[in-house]
């Protein structure tokens, strides 16, 4: 399983997170292979903040008492209200060979970067059930220290993790993931929050139907978003049962005290370009495809990157999410966009069969958007 975070029974004990990150091939041969993830403590349910965060969504979501225990409630809200866990030792196991992860920073994450050669990359393929050879399997655990108290060190945490396998050369697909793959309604921010805390996640069926075409096609897949990473487990569980293709997560760092509750989570244009310029870096002998909505700042972002890496970005397919008169504004705003890239680079569609029938979803393989000649 991947990405998935051990709870112990006690609130008190702490709870890491793997993050689904890529491994790349160097030009050396090896792998450099990127680890990440998460150390945090649950808040107590005595805790005033937390219990005082629970009534803010109550009254913001007209939640009754039945609705506010319900599993689902608990389980999106309570992603969301823990302590991070900073300066705490990680080791990850791969292979069945251990390395340090480093330490978490100030707002409990930690990141490494290791080298393992063909030998170990193939030994921890076989840990990973049949039929998934493009990623890897990893263990991530906390490292006991001296100072911890006696129930931390009783109990290290630990969880599973999964790698992606990326090759050099081959197609890569970006996308968003709210109302890219998933209805999240990000426009109306009220039904934002009900779509993230009461409702259970509803995928964009042709969608998934669309990104599983291009996963038996031999793309990767990069989910760049503005969801928090507290949602990380919580997405993985979306796409595992709407089998939706897996791949790295790319999301944001989130703090309640970051936004007010009605506000979006935050979302900074440059910092979604600067992670997508990082995974194009990463893979050089790559090409990708860059998917997202109409809803927010994709078609901009997205440009910037075509923009500022020529020749990198086969296409641009951007999902129409506006209706009615608001759908002329925005076909308005996205040509005018369009028209200061490539001819034919970047297509808006409201069904992804249209982006089918418009060659974008099978000229990029071949190393074009001619395809799109008639997207604007």
């Amino acid at each position: 399983m991947e990405g998935l975070s051990h709870k112990f029974a006690g609130a008190s004990r702490r709870v890491i997170t793997s993050f689904p990150t890529y491994a790349r091939r160097a030009e050396d041969g090896r792998w450099r292979v990127h680890v990440a993830g998460m150390v945090c403590r649950p808040l107590p349910a005595t805790s005033r903040r937390r219990n005082m965060a629970i009534a803010v969504l109550k009254r913001l979501l007209d939640l009754d008492a039945d609705q506010a225990r319900s599993p689902l409630f608990q389980h999106r809200a309570d992603a969301f209200f823990f302590q991070r866990v900073a300066g705490q030792p990680v080791e990850v196991v791969i292979g069945g060979r251990r390395f340090s992860a480093g330490a978490t920073d100030r707002v409990g994450h930690f990141s490494t970067l290791l080298e393992l050669d063909e030998r170990l990359l193939g030994e921890a393929r076989d840990e990973i059930p049949a039929g998934n050879g493009r990623s890897i399997a990893c263990r991530v655990e906390t490292v006991p220290q001296a100072d911890d108290r006696p129930e931390d060190r009783e109990d290290a945490a630990a969880a599973p993790g999964r790698i992606h396998v990326v090759e050099r050369e081959g197609l890569s697909v970006v996308s968003d993931i709210d109302d890219t793959v998933k209805d999240s309604n990000v426009i109306e921010k009220r039904e934002l929050l009900a779509n993230t805390f009461i409702r259970e996640f509803r995928p964009i069926d042709d969608m998934v139907e669309a990104f599983r075409r291009l996963e038996a096609g031999g793309a990767a897949f990069h989910y760049v978003s503005a969801s928090p990473w507290q949602l990380a487990n919580c997405l993985r569980e979306f796409f595992e049962k709407e089998g939706l293709p897996a791949g790295s997560m790319h999301l944001k760092l989130f703090r309640l005290k970051d936004s007010t509750p009605l506000g979006r989570f935050p979302s900074r244009k440059r910092s979604k370009r600067r992670a997508i310029e990082r995974i194009l870096a990463d893979f050089p002998g790559r090409r990708f495809l860059l998917v997202g909505d109409s809803g927010e700042l994709d078609p901009e972002v997205y440009a910037s990157v075509a923009r500022r890496n020529p020749g990198r970005v086969a296409g641009i397919a951007i999902r129409l999410v506006h209706r009615g008169d608001a759908a002329a504004v925005v076909r308005h705003r996205l040509a005018k966009l369009a028209g200061r890239l490539p001819h034919g680079m970047l297509a808006v569609f409201e069904r992804a069969e249209e982006a089918f029938r418009s060659g974008l979803f099978d000229a990029h393989g071949r190393g074009g958007h001619h395809g799109l000649s008639n997207a604007f």
